[in-house]
This record gives C-alpha cells, structure tokens and sequence, in this order.
C-alpha cells in the first residue's frame, strides 16, 4: 500500500472482493519478486530474501485463495526462486546453505491446490482454503460452479515444472486434464474458447471469445508449454487457435471479441488492458507484422491516455479509466525489441519508466492510477509490478552480457518467472496428450489459399535472420501507417464545440449509471478548458432533465443494518439507504433478519455462482458494473432473501455523504420482491470484517427509528400553561365546562403554606374546606418558587426563567 506505507494484509484492511483472493497471508510480494533479484544482480538481497521465506512463509493458513493467482504468483514464484538459488549454489560463490526448502515449500503448495482438480470434467475450482481444501465444512469454499478459461488453462508451466523438478507427475497429469477438457469443448466449427466454463458439466457459461481478461494467458500457454517441455501436441493446439484467432478477432490494428459460436460479430466495441501481451506471443509465433501493429496502436492510446486505460473503445476513448500498473505493455515492447532490434522499441520502453516516474512514484513505491483522465491514485501495487514489469524493463535495456544468466535457456511464464528450457529432456511419467485433430489437415481447413511461407515458423521460433535480412528498416514501414491512429502527433485543427442534449426521465434510473449502460463516462474539466474543447471525442454534454411534478419534496428515510448475532448483540447499528423498489422495509413489523452471505461474483452482475449458500439468506453485493435491479435480480433468482449493496468507493460514508435511493434500470420492477438497501463503504466494510472475523453473522433490515435497543423518546413539546385560581365550579366568562386537570402538589414541592391547627397536626374535612375558603395565600420565597417552575418546565428549557409574572406576590 504505497499511500499507507505498510503492507496490505488480508483481513487488516477493508475488503475489496475478488481482487483480494491473489493475497493468502503467504507474503506474496516477497516471493513474486525473489528471481527479479537475481536479474537486477542483487544477490546479496535476493539470499537475504530466500532466508525470510524459508523461514516466515507458512502456507498452511485458513484462507480461501485464488487458484490461478495463487498458481502463476506463488508457486511460480517458489519455483522461479528455487531454479536461481540451485545455479547460483552449483557456482560455488553463494548459496552453500540451500537445501531445495523453496522446492519443498512448491510441493507442499502443489499439494495444497490439488484438491481444485476434484471436479466431475477436471476442471479446478476457481478458489481453495489453503488449509481445509474444498470438501470440509470449514473451508468456506467449493460451492463455485464457474471457472474462466484462463483460470483453468493457466496451470500447466508450473504443475509440469514442479512434477518434472520433484520426480511427482500428479501434479502435471492434473493440469494436462485441465487442457485437454479446454480442447475438446472449443466451438468446433470456429476452433475458439469462450470465456468462462462450468467446471462440473464443462458447458460454456459466457461464450464471447478474445485474447484479453478471461482467456489470454490460455493460449500464451499452449505456445510455452510446447517451448517449455517440448510436446508437440501444444503447438497444435496453438496453431489451430491462432489460426481462429487471425481469421475471425484479429482486425489488424484492433482485437475485438466475438461470439464462439458466430464469429463473424463483433459482441463489443472495447478492448481490455490485458490483451497487450498479446504481440509478444505473436513474436513467439514469429508473426511479426499483426504484433507490430497492435503494439503500435497501444503506443498511441499511451500518448493520449499516458497509460493504457484498463479498457479503451475502438475509437481510443477511455471506457474504464483504471491503471493497475500492468505490465503487458512493457512485456511486449521486450519481445519485440529481441525480435527485430529496432531502437524505436528501446525509445517506447523509455516512455513508461519516465511515465512510471512522473505520475506513479510514491515516497513508498508506485501508486496505480485510479482513473486515467484524473490522475488520482489508488493505495495498491500489486505484486506483479515488482515481478514482471521491473523485470521486463531491465531486460529491454539490459545488454545479455551483463546479466547473471544466460536469459535465452529460460522460459517466462505469464507471472514472468524463470523456468529452464532443460526440463524438455525431463521426461514426465505421464501420458501424452491428444489433439484430437492432424495439424496439416487443420491448416489446410483453415488456410486453404495460404502460401506455406505463412507457416515457415509453425514448429520453430522465428529467426531474425530469416524474418528481415539486412532490412532495419522493415518494423518502421508497417509502423508509420498507424503513427497518427488517435490523432495524437498531429497537427492540431480546433474542433467546433458540440453540444448533446440528452434526456434524462424520470423514470427512476440513476443517472450517472443510466450514462455508463450507454458507454458514455463524465469526467470534471479542468476551469482553463471550459468552453474549448481540444480533445478528440470530448463533448460538452447538457443534461435535460424532465422531473414529474411533485408537491413536496421526497424524503430519503435512513434505514439501518443491525448486527444481531453475538458478539454483536445489536450493538452495532450501520445507516443504510432505501430502495425505490422491492419489499417495502418500513411495512414489515418487525424488520427483515437474516444470515448474510457474500455474494459470488461480488458484483453480482451475471449469473450467481454460490446459489446453495445464498438461498434463504442475505445476500452481500459490491456497488458498479451494472444496474441495482440488474444485481437484484440475479441475487432474488439465486434465492435471496434480501441484499445489501455496498458501495465500491473505499472510504465513503453515510456522514459525509447524503443517503440516496437506489433506484430501478427504467424498466418495469415490480418483479423484484426482495428487501435492498445500500451501505456506502465505510460502513460496508464493518460489515464484511464481522462476516470475515464471525462466518456466521445475522443482521435486521428496518428503518432506521425502528432499530432493536433505541431509546423510545418522545419528541419534546413546550408550552406554556396558565394558571388561574378560583371558586370550585366557578367559570371564566365565555369558556365552556371541559375536562378537569387536577395538579396535586408531592411534599418539598409546596407552593402554598397553610396555618394548621393543632389538634394532631391534621385538619378534619369540614375545617379543611372552611380554611380554603377563607385563608389567605401566602407566597414562599422566591427560589421555592424557581425550584418549581424548574420542574414543571423542564421539557422547555427554552422558556424564560425569569418573567415580570413572577415578580408578583399575590398571582
């Protein structure tokens, strides 16, 4: 956390969902970045590192964890840092201590994930508790029924590294089964995956197709595996994709998902932040010209944007404004500097690191960017950066001489870890793979007006040599035809303001996400460019808003989530907003109770993978990436009983933030029955630490002023009371006989003394009658009268203590 200064550790912080499933409690930044310090030569500090590892990691912890990050980031890690403390030992100079403890800590962690693979098709569950697995009633886990195909085919350099480095095969059986499933349910008319797979049926659940977020690394893979451990079966996996991918995704410059099954449709107008790695793999591929001009294309949305937002449109207009230090980018100018030499690339990597320095470094580290149009940064640095974007700098302007290995006998893996290309001649145990499908007769289908030079590279690893002899120049010629693709570079023609009017009913949908269903982003301007436009893309946008008339203004009535089970007691009382829509809170007598249960996916968006453990409870869901209702009725069909949005804004709260209603899509919801209310994300992660600190925690829906254990006070009324004295039954002109209110006087409260008679100091009733007749009143001192009027006006403190009424002595 480069803003706080200190480490993030898991449970010490607000939760922020899925996004904290890579973090095991394993010190992860330590071991994602141990083999970056061998690379930088830092080797007193990469040993010192080794030390702390072995002696501090345990991974044994009570935490459910991502497999895929705990997979490419830890073990990849363990491994990478075991294969360069074993060569820098063998060397003699260092390292004489070293008993292969990380190889160990890499098995132990082997074993701890194998437990995924336990699945009816040999797909991995997405998540694990490290220390209970899956099946146990304690690991809080194993009731995901999804996968993304990236998740599931990303296991295979590791798994194969670690069996063939332990003598174990299970673990390399495992994830060849993993990609074998992938293969046999490609689409196999268009030969493509979707982008996320049922693990128990292996039926397609999303089946849009691209090489970003949810597949990438899928296929970066197939091509490493084969590099790695030398099986052909890889390659023509790989080749037959590749071929699927150049024929239907690729529209040179651009990557555009399609649907699997009808390829010929593009089913977005954006692209992802991480296929950017995927014109390093086309170099592997030795299909230089596609990589050089998507790489270049990224280049120009980094001129714009100064990153690469995490999606941008087809027109190079940020679509999320997110920049999470990724390192894609700069993987890809590496590999295509080695590939063709040209110092342009040398120049592009020069432009991050300055870009890296200006905008992102922090007293403690590099801050990501929380949105790319404002510059503001977020308190994260995730452990990639020190793993692969540190190290894939290093190399580009690093000459190999004076790095501590010969990095050509090495393979990175997506996490950037160092594996050796020795362990091709480490045979595995296991059975070879089939493809299912001859690998000419798949070129010939696909290729059949191909010339064979295409293929020249199809089982081999492009050669410079060969691709442009004597030719430096070859790079630039494809380059300069995208040099000005988002009009940045050339000469500026001022733009004539536009002007959109745009409509917003009352029809109940919250603006700003009513904007964002429509792609379009606001963004505050800076004072100076009000009125003068100089951005391409950039509107001035009037929002006219048609309100039905109203008599009075609605009132947001606060409701509350109170925590109920022990320890809580109903101690704790968070401030919640109202829903439009769905159960009316404020009519249930008693509120609505319930367990709550997060939600899997957190943002609740698309069909609900823990249905079993969310049925009958209430349901926990993460503000943004759609509409309320749409959550709502992903979460009411899963068989919530309620939900409880929380806002994704770390820090907001209900103090410093009005309540709102949340309100519908602008379609019909009367549909939607359940109880909803909001908690922004102060109060949300109160929340989320109970669920995470207790398991088991029941909470009470209702209005705020019905919450358990209030103190049930009347509203204060002041007014002021007339005393008149006079004859019993007698009436004051005019007024007409009503109720009687009698005031009895309790003793040291007195306002009136009397002489009694002596006879016992009592008065009988008839003498009691003739002295009220006839006895004069006598008024007491002045502070008996104050301390009474104290009493009888304590409700009004606002009343004057001291009126010309009270000087009189005879009232």
């Amino acid at each position: 956390m480069p803003l706080s200064c200190r480490g993030r550790v898991r449970g010490q912080e607000p939760n922020r969902g899925d996004v904290d499933d890579s973090l095991g409690k394993f010190s992860l930044t330590l071991i994602d970045s141990l083999d970056t310090l061998v690379l930088l030569n830092k080797l007193d500090e990469f040993e010192d590192g080794v030390k702390k590892t072995v002696k501090d990691v345990r991974l044994d912890n009570d935490v459910v964890v991502s497999v895929f990050e705990t997979n490419i980031r830890v073990l990849g890690g363990l491994l990478g840092a075991h294969v360069m403390a074993d060569l820098l030992r063998q060397r003699g100079d260092r390292m004489q201590w070293y008993q292969d403890e990380l190889l160990h800590m890499a098995k132990e962690l082997g074993h701890r994930l194998l437990p995924a693979f336990n699945t009816t098709s040999g797909l991995p569950y997405p998540k694990i508790n490290l220390r209970y697995g899956i099946q146990s009633p304690l690991s809080r886990t194993g009731t995901e029924s999804d996968t993304c195909t990236a998740c599931a085919g990303t296991m295979i350099l590791e798994f194969a590294a670690l069996s063939r480095m332990s003598g174990d095969s299970v673990f390399e059986d495992y994830a060849r089964k993993a990609l074998d499933v992938l293969w046999e349910r490609r689409q196999k008319g268009s030969d493509l995956v979707g982008t996320v797979i049922n693990i128990h049926n292996g039926e397609w659940v999303r089946r849009d197709s691209g090489v970003g977020a949810g597949i990438d690394s899928y296929y970066e893979y197939l091509m490493k595996a084969y590099i790695l451990l030398g099986d052909n079966v890889f390659l023509e996996r790989f080749n037959i994709h590749y071929s699927a991918i150049m024929k239907y995704i690729s529209q040179p410059p651009l990557l555009l998902n399609v649907h699997m099954h009808n390829p010929t449709v593009s089913v977005r107008s954006w692209m992802d932040s991480l296929l950017a790695f995927f014109p390093g793999l086309q170099v592997f591929r030795g299909d230089l010209k596609p990589a050089i001009e998507t790489h270049e294309m990224l280049y120009q949305v980094t001129k714009q944007h100064k990153f690469l937002p995490e999606a941008f449109t087809t027109e190079f207009r940020v679509h999320w404004g997110q920049h999470l230090l990724r390192p894609e980018f700069a993987e890809s100018t590496y590999y295509l500097y080695k590939a063709t030499g040209d110092p342009y690339y040398l120049r592009v990597g020069q432009s991050i690191v300055e870009k890296l320095n200006a905008y992102t470094r922090v007293p403690c580290g590099f801050a990501a960017v929380q949105d790319v149009r404002t510059g503001a940064h977020e308190d994260r640095m995730d452990s990639f950066f020190l793993a692969e974007m540190f190290k894939y700098l290093y190399l580009l302007f690093t000459e190999k001489s004076q790095l501590p290995i010969d990095i050509d006998d090495y393979i990175l893996t997506t996490e950037a870890h160092l594996l050796p290309l020795s362990l091709s001649t480490t045979q595995s145990s296991c059975q070879g793979n089939v493809t299912g499908r001859n690998l000419d007769s798949a070129l010939t289908e696909t290729t059949d007006s191909a010339s064979q030079e295409e293929y020249l590279f199809s089982h081999s690893c492009p050669s410079t040599e060969t691709l442009f002899p004597n030719n430096p120049s070859f790079a630039k010629s494809i380059r300069d035809s995208y040099k000005y693709l988002t009009g940045v570079g050339r000469a500026f023609r001022p733009l004539p303001v536009r002007e959109i009017e745009l409509p917003l009913h009352d029809n109940g949908m919250e603006p700003m996400e009513f904007l964002k269903s429509m792609g379009i982003s606001l963004t505050q301007l800076p004072q100076a460019t009000e009125g003068n436009f100089e951005h391409k893309g950039v509107f001035r946008v009037k929002l006219v808003a048609e309100v039905s008339p109203t008599t009075e203004e609605i009132e947001v009535v606060p409701h509350a989530v109170q925590l109920i089970s022990p320890p809580f007691l109903g101690r704790t009382v968070l401030t919640a907003g109202p829903a439009k829509f769905g159960m009316d809170i404020s009519k249930q007598e008693h509120g609505v109770k319930g367990s709550i249960v997060k939600a899997s996916p957190y943002t609740a968006c698309v069909q609900i993978d823990n249905t079993a453990d969310i049925k009958g409870h209430i349901a926990l869901a993460l503000r943004g990436d759609c509409m309320f209702a749409t959550k709502a009725r992903q979460l009411q069909e899963a068989g919530a009983i309620g939900v409880i949005f929380i806002d994704h804004r770390e820090g907001s709260n209900s103090d410093d933030t009005p309540l709102f209603q949340m309100v519908g899509d602008g379609e019909s919801t009367n549909d939607i029955t359940i109880a909803l209310v909001f908690l922004f994300g102060r109060e949300g992660a109160v929340l989320t630490s109970a669920l995470e600190e207790h398991q088991n925690v029941d909470v009470l829906l209702l209005p705020k002023e019905n919450h358990l254990g209030r103190e049930k006070r009347e509203k204060p009324v002041g007014m002021n009371i007339k005393l008149r004295l006079a004859e019993e039954g007698e009436l004051e002109a005019g007024a007409v006989r009503g109720p009687t209110l009698e005031l009895v006087l309790e003793k040291d409260g007195v306002v009136l003394e009397e002489e009694m008679k002596e006879s016992g100091g009592e008065l009988s009733t008839k003498e009691e009658q003739q002295q009220q007749e006839n006895q004069e009143q006598i008024c007491r001192t002045e502070t008996d009268r104050e301390d009474l009027r104290t009493e009888l006006f304590s409700a009004d403190s606002s009343l004057p203590t001291n009126s010309q009424t009270e000087q009189k002595t005879n009232p």
